[in-house]
């Protein structure tokens, strides 16, 4: 298992939400050394990791649980955009009626209900894994200033979850974005969906956490997984 640092700047550039979730997508595509022709896309969204695929395909599927998403996904021949959610053993059974050369998740299986029902799942689905999931390690000093426990599972409970479904290479990626202003920090993670849309602090504790928080930059870490 690896692990490795990156920085990025975000500055006063907000409303380019997803910096940390396309270096993500950028990574999985750049780490496959095959060009696998079918492929899964769990938690697709509107088509980051798609665009970034270089090789020809046979069939694309996508995968994502937000229709608007989905209506922003690019479109050709061998795209398939599913609205489905991967909690649902129903998507499974559909998608078991399929044959896939590699599964890629980027930036979504961190919200699984149940991640070790999720990944039996996919490993059922017989076909070589890159997944990527955010880990507890983002966005720890904002949690650890405001006296909050993290949200997300720690690196070691995604590997550990994983290994008994995958034989796997792991990697754990910590990744800096860095800002001219603490609002611009906080407008960023509003925006950019990294948590969720889960509101963990009111007006009053938001505020005096703006006033404290001690770094000019945001962490995230993320755990991939290639089999």
């Amino acid at each position: 298992m690896r692990v490795r640092e990156e920085f990025s700047r975000c500055a006063s550039v907000y409303g380019e939400c997803n910096v940390i979730q396309l270096k993500v997508a950028q990574k999985l595509i750049g780490d496959t050394v095959t060009y696998p022709k079918r492929i899964l896309d769990l938690g697709c969204g509107s088509g980051a990791l798609y665009s970034l695929i270089n090789w020809e395909l046979e069939h694309f599927v996508g995968v994502d649980f937000s229709q608007e998403m989905l209506n922003h996904h690019p479109k050709s021949p061998e795209v398939e955009v599913l609205l489905g959610d991967f909690n649902a053993p129903a998507l499974f059974e559909k998608l078991r009626k399929e044959t896939f050369d590699r599964i890629y998740s980027a930036s979504a299986l961190q919200w699984a209900d149940d991640l070790d029902t999720v990944f039996q799942s996919i490993s059922e689905l017989n076909a070589p894994v890159s997944l990527a999931i955010f880990t507890s390690g983002t966005f720890k000093t904002l949690y650890e200033t405001a006296e909050l426990s993290p949200i997300l599972k720690s690196s070691d409970e995604v590997i550990e979850i994983a290994g008994r479904h995958f034989t796997a290479e792991y990697e754990i990626v910590h990744y800096v974005l860095e800002f001219d202003a603490v609002r611009e920090m906080f407008r960023y993670i509003k925006r950019s969906g990294v948590s969720a849309g889960r509101r963990v602090l009111d007006f009053g504790q938001t505020k005096r956490l703006m006033e404290s928080y001690p770094l000019g930059y945001l962490e995230f870490e993320v755990v991939f997984i290639t089999s």
